[in-house]
């Protein structure tokens, strides 16, 4: 296959431009195709990420989950040999359209890392608002009060913190960062939160509290969540989708569906065999 030129350069600069629609969003990725120099990493995914839901990508390693989910907020293109091909649709637009800034995509779309990554020397409440300085946010001190409690209630950290607001971010647990990053991204109020793995350096006990966050926000955004952990997606999630590599040959969807469904009764015995401990 023909590597596609790269999308135009994203713009640097930031705005005060609202975004456009609120409340959770429906995601929709077509035909993605995506390349990593000359190495082809996914072949033609379509998925479409129900609104007001959470939905699992599961897989090996290796099949192109974590490059899908940054497709998904426009992260992909940031790669300078990174290339790609298809449409990612938020509520029916493509956020790749060159019409489109940048910065309506990442408004829109937030993002939570694998490694937890507050700013260390900032306070955990300077943590929360950070974001509202890139996108050119502008609110009284009273306003960004409500809101920093409001954000940090939303990622279940506010009984923990709420009496060490001006501590540093970089002071807190591994599983408290994890959260304190999920505020700083709710803070710009996202319709849509790709969460990378956010549970895989936390104890369990962190894990479960991240778990039963996401599950109270699962109404008022919409979840996209990378995971190895088949538990954590079946606990978790709404719907499910299965990807897989085979050698020499790049990332599509086997499967997917309703999670219980693909769990209990998978159409694919390849879906049967992973998420059942047999792949190998």
């Amino acid at each position: 296959m023909t590597q596609p030129t790269l999308h135009a350069p994203a713009p640097t600069s930031y705005d005060d431009r609202p975004v456009p629609g609120t409340g959770p969003a429906t995601l929709e990725a077509r035909d993605i195709t995506a390349w990593f120099g000359s190495h082809q990493v996914l072949d033609r995914v379509s998925l479409t990420m129900p609104a007001s839901g959470i939905t699992a990508l599961i897989g090996p390693s290796g099949c192109g989950k974590s490059t899908f989910l940054r497709i998904l907020n426009r992260m992909h293109e940031l790669v300078p040999s990174a290339a790609l091909a298809g449409e990612v649709l938020l509520d029916g637009e493509d956020i790749y359209d060159p019409q489109r800034k940048l910065t309506d995509a990442r408004r829109a779309i937030g993002m939570v890392f694998q490694k937890p990554n507050p700013f260390p020397a900032m306070s955990i409440r300077e943590n929360v608002v950070a974001g509202l300085r890139l996108t050119g946010t502008r609110l009284g001190k009273a306003d960004k009060e409500l809101l920093v409690e409001e954000c940090l209630v939303r990622g279940g950290l506010w009984k923990e913190v709420k009496d060490r607001l001006d501590s540093p971010g970089g002071g807190l647990s591994g599983g408290q960062q994890q959260r304190l990053c999920i505020a700083r991204s709710l803070a710009i109020k996202p319709r849509v939160l790709l969460m990378d793995e956010p549970c895989s350096a936390l104890d369990p006990t962190s894990t479960r509290v991240i778990e039963e966050t996401m599950k109270d926000l699962a109404q008022q955004v919409t979840i996209v969540i990378v995971t190895h952990n088949m538990q954590q997606a079946a606990r978790v999630s709404d719907t499910c989708a299965f990807f897989l590599a085979s050698q020499g040959t790049p990332g599509v969807i086997v499967e997917h569906g309703d999670t219980e469904a693909m769990f209990a009764s998978p159409r694919d015995q390849r879906t049967s065999d992973y998420v059942n401990g047999r792949f190998g």
